[in-house]
């Protein structure tokens, strides 16, 4: 085949090119209004640009609580996460059992559901138990779906690590624990970390569970979307929205780098 023939058309490329501007222009706006020296607007285009923004947002308490609420709930809830997730995998890529498919229906379940329904189901337990609102209860309700990201992470390595690793590991002399430092975890290590950093994203931005969830606790998008609706400076919402862009954003690139290989597993076919 010809390396013409093998190009995509060009209306292809300009629908595409489209599409991508569609998706990321707001993102880009966001960005550019950080910058503006406007304060109560958005003006189009910006009348001037300054760095003020920046270090009236690193001078705001109410900022830095609520990145550290959002910092402490994504990491509790994504260590949740892997514990959880990855034995789950285990079971269910491992064993054979009555009741296994059941099983796993019920753990993706809850990234499937509307999030106001977990939201709203969350709050009726919490309600019902006499559970008072605080952190943990925020991160009770993130670990619902980061759970659903490291499980389908890790069962989806399991099943292409083969089982024959661990009976030659078995017939060789190795204990369980020395099979599941030395075969196992080696094999699932960049799954689980992608599926990491993936639930840490989605913990981190997460509104609408977190609403129902929080009680008088602000996390980071919960102050934005607070500020939003009572707009004291509008240039500050757009830094601290950035602030988030660029967090959930590495996290997310460095899950694709790391799984995009993922298909060459140790064992695999054999």
């Amino acid at each position: 085949m010809s390396a013409s023939s093998s190009r995509a058309p060009m209306g292809l490329k300009i629908a595409a090119g489209l599409g991508l501007a569609f998706l990321h222009l707001p993102i880009a706006l966001i960005f550019i209004y950080a910058f503006t020296t406007e304060e109560k607007s958005y003006q189009w285009p910006p009348p001037g640009l300054t760095l003020r923004w920046f270090e009236v947002t690193w001078n705001r308490p109410d900022v830095w609580e609520a990145l550290v609420l959002s910092l402490q709930v994504a990491s509790i809830s994504t260590l949740i996460a892997v514990v959880l997730g990855s034995l789950c995998a285990a079971a269910v890529a491992r064993s054979r059992f009555f009741g296994r498919e059941a099983i796993s229906l019920m753990v993706i379940l809850p990234i499937a559901l509307p999030g106001i329904i977990t939201g709203i189901a969350l709050r009726s337990a919490f309600h019902l138990a006499e559970i008072p609102y605080s952190m943990w209860t925020i991160i009770l309700g993130h670990a619902t779906f980061c759970v659903v990201v490291v499980y389908n992470n890790a069962v989806a390595r399991f099943r292409r690590t083969s089982a024959s690793l661990v009976e030659a590991s078995m017939d060789l002399g190795a204990n369980g624990f020395q099979t599941l430092r030395h075969v196992i975890l080696p094999n699932i290590a960049t799954a689980l970390l992608a599926g990491g950093m993936l639930a840490f994203a989605l913990s981190f931005d997460e509104v609408i569970v977190t609403t129902f969830t929080a009680g008088q606790q602000a996390t980071l998008p919960i102050w934005m979307l607070e500020e939003l609706v009572r707009p004291r400076q509008r240039p500050v919402t757009n830094v601290v929205a950035m602030v988030v862009v660029l967090v959930t954003a590495l996290p997310i690139l460095g899950a694709y780098y790391l799984t995009r290989d993922g298909d060459k597993v140790a064992g695999q076919g054999k």
